[in-house]
Parts: C-alpha cells; sequence; structure tokens
C-alpha cells in the first residue's frame, strides 16, 4: 500500500509518496506566494494552499496505481491563523508563523495576564508567533471579520478539512496556539475565556497518528482515489520532521535547519523550563517535547545569497571559507525578530565587526556561523535544565551543506547523525499515516525500522574550542543591542 505526506510549508507544499515498507517513491513541490502588506506582517491564502496540495496529489499519482493509496496525513507550518466562517468561506489571509503585528497582544498576555497563569494554563508563554496573541488582533482591528468567525484552525487542518471534512486538530500543532492546556492534552478554558472563544469554534483533538475520518466521495472522485482513503491528523513541522527523523520517545534530539532553525528535544514524560525560553509542546508519538525555536535559520543564508549576493551558486560562496572559528566578523540572526531564548520580535538582524579587510567570505561565513551561534542559544537552556545531549539527528536545507555541518558540530559540540533519507517532515507525514492505516503498531516501531542513519558528522576538538570563544563573545551582543530596537 501507498501512504501520502503533505508537508504544507511556507513557501512550497511539498508531497511525498511512500509504499509501506518504507521506499519514498515519488516527491512532487508545488510553490504558493507569500505576502507581507506591512513591514513585520508575514500572510498566505489557504485557497492557494488547497490549489496546489491538490494539483500536487494529481501529479504525485500519476503513474503509481492509485487503488493502493491507503492513508494520507500532514506536516505543517505551525501557529498560523486560519479563519472560516459558517460556510466554510475563508475569512481573510492566514496570518502565519513568522507574523510580528500582535507584539502589543502578546505583552498583555504576558505582562497582564502573567507569564505564570500562561504556563499553568498551556505550559508556555505568550510568543508573537502564536496563534491566541493573533486571535486578539484580529478581535481588535477587525471586529467586523471576527464576528463571522465560525472556525479558527491551523494551515494543515484546513487542508486536512479539505480531504475529509472533519473539523480537527492534533496535539502536536495545537500546543504552538497558546490555547491548549498541553499537559492534560485538552482546550484550556481559562485560555478560551481570554481570547474571547467558544469550544466549537475550536476543532476537535486528535492524536497525531489517528484516523480523524475518511476522504470525502467528491475529493476521492477528483483524485481517482478509493473512498476508503483514510485522512491521519498528521503534525506540526517540527514533530513531523522528529518523526521522519526517528526523534521519539526518551532523551532524542533533532536540529532542523530550515526556513526556522530548532532543536527539538523528545521525552515521555512532561516538563516545563522555568523561564519558559523553550516551548513544552505535546510529541507526534504520544509523549512530550522541549524545543527552541530561531525564527531565521537557513532564510537568513537564502537572504544573503539571493537578495544581496544576488546568486544561486551556494557551494561556490561557501568554497573560499577557510579559517573556522577565526571569523573577527559576527552576524545576528534576526531578520524577523527571534523567538527562542530572547521572546523580542522587534529586534533586527545585524553584522558587526567589519573592517577594511573583511571580505565576501567573511560575511558569507558569519551568516552560517550566526544562525549555529543561534541554536546553541537554545540547547544551553537545555543544558542549564540537566538534560545531557550529545547527538543529534539534524534536517533541513541547511544540512545539505558540508561546511555548515561541520560549524554546526563544532559551535554546538554534537555529534551529527545524517539519515539515509532526509524528508525529515513529508516522510514523517507519510510514516503517521502508515500507522494511522495499521501498517504499524505505532510511531517508535515505524521508526524504529524506517528511519537509518548514513553517516555521522564528529565535532572537531579544535574547532570546538575555537567556537567557543567566539560564542562566549557572540552572547554578550544581543544584550548590547536590544535597545537600538
Amino acid at each position: 500500500m501507498y501512504y501520502i505526506g503533505v508537508d504544507l510549508g511556507t513557501s512550497a507544499v511539498k508531497l511525498l509518496l511512500m509504499e509501506g515498507g518504507g521506499k519514498v517513491e515519488k516527491i512532487v513541490s508545488k510553490e504558493y506566494s507569500l505576502s507581507f502588506p506591512h513591514p513585520g506582517w508575514s500572510e498566505q491564502k489557504p485557497e492557494d494552499w488547497w490549489t496546489q496540495v491538490m494539483a500536487g496529489l494529481k501529479e504525485l499519482t500519476a503513474d503509481f496505481d492509485k487503488s493502493k493509496v491507503a492513508g494520507i496525513s500532514f506536516s505543517g507550518q505551525m501557529h498560523g491563523l486560519v479563519t472560516l466562517d459558517k460556510d466554510d468561506n475563508v475569512i481573510r489571509p492566514a496570518i502565519l508563523w513568522n507574523d510580528g503585528r500582535s507584539s502589543k497582544e502578546t505583552e498583555y498576555l504576558n505582562n497582564v495576564i502573567g507569564k505564570d497563569n500562561l504556563s499553568k494554563y498551556t505550559a508556555n508563554i505568550a510568543f508573537t508567533g502564536f496563534t491566541a496573541p493573533k486571535i486578539l488582533w484580529m478581535q481588535e482591528n477587525e471586529p467586523d471579520k471576527w464576528a463571522r468567525v465560525a472556525k479558527v484552525m491551523l494551515p494543515k487542518d484546513y487542508i486536512a478539512y479539505k480531504l475529509s471534512g472533519v473539523f480537527c486538530t492534533e496535539y502536536s500543532d495545537a500546543s504552538g496556539m497558546l490555547l491548549l492546556d498541553v499537559k492534560n492534552r485538552c482546550w484550556s478554558h481559562e485560555m478560551m475565556g481570554i481570547c474571547k472563544l467558544r469550544e466549537d469554534q475550536l476543532p476537535r483533538l486528535f492524536e497525531s497518528y489517528e484516523v480523524v475520518g475518511p476522504i470525502r466521495p467528491d475529493v476521492a472522485a477528483e483524485l481517482g482515489f478509493g473512498r476508503d482513503v483514510k485522512i491521519v491528523a498528521g503534525a506540526g513541522d517540527n514533530a513531523a520532521a522528529a518523526v521522519g527523523t526517528g526523534t521519539v520517545g526518551e532523551g532524542k534530539c533533532n536540529l532542523s535547519v530550515g526556513t526556522s532553525g530548532t532543536i527539538f528535544i523528545s521525552s515521555e514524560k512532561f516538563s516545563v523550563d522555568p523561564v519558559n525560553a523553550l516551548h513544552s509542546f505535546d510529541h507526534s508519538d504520544g509523549g512530550y517535547h522541549l524545543m527552541g525555536c530561531m525564527l531565521s535559520a537557513a532564510s537568513s543564508n537564502k537572504w544573503w545569497m539571493d537578495d544581496i549576493l544576488k546568486t544561486k551558486d551556494y557551494p561556490g560562496e561557501q568554497a573560499g571559507i577557510k579559517n573556522l572559528g577565526e571569523n573577527h566578523v559576527f552576524y545576528l540572526p534576526y531578520l524577523m525578530g527571534e523567538r527562542s531564548p530572547h521572546n523580542n520580535p522587534n529586534v533586527r538582524a545585524m553584522f558587526i565587526g567589519m573592517s577594511m579587510d573583511t571580505t565576501r567570505e567573511d560575511m558569507t561565513q558569519a551568516v552560517l556561523e550566526g544562525v549555529a551561534f543561534g541554536l546553541r542559544d537554545s540547547l544551553d537552556v537545555a543544558r542549564s535544565l540537566g538534560i545531557k545531549i550529545e547527538r543529534s539527528k539534524i534536517s533541513g536545507g541547511g544540512a545539505k551543506s558540508p561546511l555548515w555541518l561541520k560549524i554546526i558540530a563544532a559551535v554546538l559540540n554534537l555529534k551529527l547523525d545524517i539519515l539515509e533519507n532526509e524528508e525529515g517532515p513529508g516522510l514523517g507525514a507519510a510514516i503517521l499515516a502508515a500507522v494511522g492505516c495499521k501498517e504499524y503498531a505505532s510511531v517508535k516501531e515505524a521508526c524504529d525500522k524506517l528511519v537509518k542513519v548514513k553517516t555521522t558528522i564528529e565535532p572537531d576538538k579544535e574547532l570546538v574550542a575555537k567556537y567557543e570563544m567566539r560564542y562566549q563573545e557572540f552572547k554578550k551582543l544581543y544584550p548590547t543591542v536590544k535597545d537600538l530596537f
């Protein structure tokens, strides 16, 4: 049988077809536009997602026996606010995870409702990326539109709804809304009161590997699929990537260097970082995880290469970088503000330390190092909690650069496991579909059988020492410049 993973990203949807033994048969990608109507805003049209998902599903399965498609599941960009009216029309463009407009509402939640209360209700504090502040912003700034809202959902759940007709979400993605009681896996009545939400406006909750329902007959007919295709709840992108990299169970770690950068630590037990620098979320394997998220990881390098240097030759630009750990230029990777551990939507990126002998290579190197230092910020918080991490899986576009892998391994002083299959979120979604269809008894069983390590990057001891000195200097920069913003 075949299982489809739909990875709804920020710039494109990637669809992956996996047969039951884990072989990836085909991958299709369909892009859509991203809108920035005002500085710090970030929006997309959910209708564009649906159009491209349907086109992608048709292309993905064109050369295969469609009767063998058993299940579809999802990975998705987290935190986005999608609103539908009583007739299921989209009310406004989705407000995305990297949108910074709700700083006023975030401050209200953290300072008036109070971080201690938020942490008690949801295990987290407010960040501008989260969904609850966006809801408060919409109520304040677009009251006529808010009055029409019948359903509040997350991006991937809009696709699940269109495919199944079931108004659903699951715990890993819902954890990032600031509306979920993460510990007890239910909607927080306190947060519903604060956000003036009725429970019928929120979707039904599932585990990531649970079937929400069969595919809608009209959609099945259009795609040429059987009516018994199961729609499985799926996971937020980082939890899905964790499944795709085998980061399940107790004490496993995954680094994702994609548009955003994350450090993801899985656990069988619920825990909260006392200062809430790390997110405490439900995991797609039925357990829990701690996560640190920086907003501009590989997107920092993409901005530098595509928009500033005006080149697509990423390997060529990195080829001249030789003196690792000795660069005199620092880059602060805060193009869209920063989440973990600073929680500051207003801070912005900068280069510091240029001189007359600074080269193009120095600047490129600084971008790669700045992202690694940002990941180290979150790792140090985890280590301060007594969590011992000595190795990690690594995924995302940034993991395709041998130079960047070497830098990250040294800055974080971690062994980095490179996987045979690097399609983390999409593969994770397909694995969840397979578990939902009973191809495997559990997420852990599926990961143990399907996820294999290809090679391991060992941290260079000499570089570790050099980068430790550089990181201690980097740590001084944010406290020094934050008041500028």
